[in-house]
């Protein structure tokens, strides 16, 4: 759907009375931009659901910062900003998403027996784990065996957050560095 030049030029007025608390012309402004926003975001998105993600978080952010638009400047850069920002925000999120999902369907088939590579990884999980200070690897088995959340194990532990972060981060660099060292031998 192609909007008319007159229709866009209604924008900035339409805006001006929205800012000083006009609803039906907020409410006429917006569906007025939905279809230029959808076209646009189309350009940069093939994926109809994350179009309608898009759109609706771009309407939510003029929503948000509608007072930062000034009537003097023209209104589509300002909107072309934001429907931008927000789709490159989409696309991100969807790319650190998928960069670690898994489909089921493409995980091999491993054959293995019942107990035996589980026992070892046990005994070599239990024997890196032995090779932390005691406050490391209490705070590993708390968050990462147990599933304690960060605040849980601090309050087990007489703690700050803070605290139980720095120890957690120091015991997987020494479980990196183990494993590492164990790779080479």
């Amino acid at each position: 759907m192609q909007t008319s030049d007159s229709a866009r030029e209604s924008w900035p007025a339409l805006m001006e009375q929205a800012q000083a608390g006009d609803q039906l012309a907020y409410t006429r402004l917006l569906k007025a931009l939905v279809p230029v926003i959808r076209a646009q975001t189309r350009k940069q998105i093939a994926d109809n659901a994350l179009v309608e993600d898009v759109i609706q978080d771009v309407l939510l952010t003029v929503h948000r910062v509608r007072h930062t638009y000034d009537p003097a400047y023209p209104f589509l850069p300002w909107l072309m900003a934001i429907i931008s920002a927000r789709a490159i925000d989409a696309l991100r999120r969807r790319g650190r998403h998928q960069q670690w999902e898994i489909n089921d369907d493409a995980m091999p088939e491993v054959a293995s027996p019942p107990d035996a590579p589980q026992q070892d990884s046990q005994e070599e999980l239990a024997g890196y784990l032995r090779q932390l200070p005691s406050r490391q690897r209490d705070i590993v088995e708390h968050v990462h065996l147990r599933e304690m959340s960060l605040t849980e194990a601090a309050a087990h532990n007489n703690l700050s957050v803070a605290a139980v972060k720095s120890l957690l981060h120091r015991a997987l660099t020494n479980l990196r560095r183990f494993g590492a060292n164990h790779d080479r031998s």
